[in-house]
């Protein structure tokens, strides 16, 4: 049986705050949105990795400064490939350019995201898709919403009739883990109406949290890849747990998010 992420008491405080993360997410969305439309070329990982660096910088350049403001105190994950657990206290855990190398590619899936986490646990989120002018935010104890509309997951109860996604979980990965997600996909194929494949992992976790698609799973993967979506579908009534069912943490193996009508049957689907 798979545990939701712990929710805490909501304070007026982090309502504000959260509300000025949006704010901080948006501006930094605006600047990328200014340097996408044409298709960024690269003959060598070394320029590949120079422009996505140039992209994190011009987003990261307006949030570090506005959310060191909001939150002087927290610390700041500097790695968005990192996983694992975070030291005690409060950190802002940052994707400048979620789904980074589409935006190179004039791909329409990217985002900015930013999250606040408390004791390892996420408090708020804020995810803005420029393209389409969304913003996604979620508050621990308080809802899942998009652009002041309350989210929820699908009410699908057959595996049969649903539509699943996954994403690789990062560059160079290890073998191991690349063909877990590759058995993974086979068996989904079996046992679901589409399965979806791409990146980056929060576009999918937030299709979950507005009911789009039913389930939504990875191996391995970064903080910032799976906490803003993690605390999204949590808070729009949907499970999250790793892929046998377990309670995720952020030193989980895996993660599996869904609507409850499918959750077990997904669990099954990926223990095969």
């Amino acid at each position: 049986m798979s545990v939701s992420l712990q929710t805490t008491d909501v304070a007026s405080s982090d309502a504000d705050l959260l509300a000025q993360t949006a704010i901080a997410v948006r501006a930094a969305g605006s600047a990328l949105l200014e340097r996408f439309g044409d298709v960024v070329r690269y003959q060598t990982r070394e320029e590949l990795m120079r422009a996505l660096a140039d992209n994190d910088d011009t987003a990261l350049d307006i949030l570090r400064p506005r959310l060191t403001g909001l939150r002087p105190d927290a610390g700041w994950v500097e790695d968005e490939l990192d996983g694992g657990a975070l030291p005690p206290g409060e950190w802002w855990v940052v994707d400048p350019a979620e789904g980074n190398v589409n935006h190179l590619h004039a791909l329409p899936d990217w985002a900015v995201t930013a999250t606040l986490v408390r004791e390892n646990q996420p408090v708020l989120t804020a995810v803005h898709l420029p393209l389409t002018g969304e913003t996604y935010t979620a508050l621990a104890g308080a809802g899942a919403h998009v652009d002041g509309r309350p989210l929820h997951v699908s009410r699908t109860a057959d595996l049969g009739l649903s539509i699943v996604a996954t994403s690789q979980a990062r560059p160079d990965e290890d073998e191991k883990v690349v063909r877990r997600v590759g058995s993974s996909i086979t068996a989904m194929l079996f046992d679901a109406l589409v399965v979806r494949t791409a990146v980056p992992a929060t576009l999918h976790l937030v299709n979950v949290a507005a009911g789009r698609i039913d389930a939504f799973w990875q191996f391995a993967g970064a903080r910032a890849d799976l906490l803003p979506g993690a605390l999204l579908v949590t808070e729009a009534g949907g499970q999250i747990s790793d892929a046998e069912g377990r309670p995720w943490t952020p030193l989980s193996e895996s993660l599996l998010a869904a609507a409850p009508g499918v959750h077990a049957e997904a669990v099954a689907t990926l223990s095969r």
